[in-house]
């Protein structure tokens, strides 16, 4: 039986594939589902949280590129992993490079008392570099 089971995040008869988007594209299937980073590295400063919000032409294709993981805590440094899914019944290219969404800020009115990172947190995704699985 193939599995994940959500409060431990263990993967039963299912592996997550590190695979780089090759120059020709990258099939994401229909109900496909993959994990994936922006190419850029963020620092958001602790008086400032952001919301990442895919691109709506994008969206009308169907292709979803944050199901649940859009906010971005004050504090936060690393790459951003987007969950892409295919929510049509036909193949989607993606390719390396293309512009799949933007980053939208807002001012908190004072800086947070324990930024994301903060010891004792838990804070599983500070610092992360590429797509990042489920942790802890």
């Amino acid at each position: 039986m193939r599995a994940i089971d959500a409060r431990t995040k263990n993967l039963f008869g299912i592996e997550y594939i590190a695979d780089v988007i090759p120059q020709d594209g990258y099939c994401i299937y229909p109900d496909g589902f993959i994990l994936a980073n922006t190419k850029e590295f963020v620092n958001i400063p602790d008086n400032i949280a952001a919301r990442f919000e895919g691109k709506s032409s994008l969206g009308r294709l169907g292709l979803t590129t944050h199901v649940t993981a859009g906010f971005i805590d004050a504090g936060f440094s690393g790459q951003i992993t987007l969950e892409i899914k295919n929510e049509t019944k036909y193949p989607i290219y993606i390719y390396e490079g293309m512009k799949i969404g933007q980053l939208c800020f807002f001012e908190l009115d004072k800086e947070v008392r324990r930024p994301y990172g903060s010891e004792g947190l838990g804070s599983h995704y500070q610092g992360q570099t590429g797509p990042t699985v489920a942790r802890g």
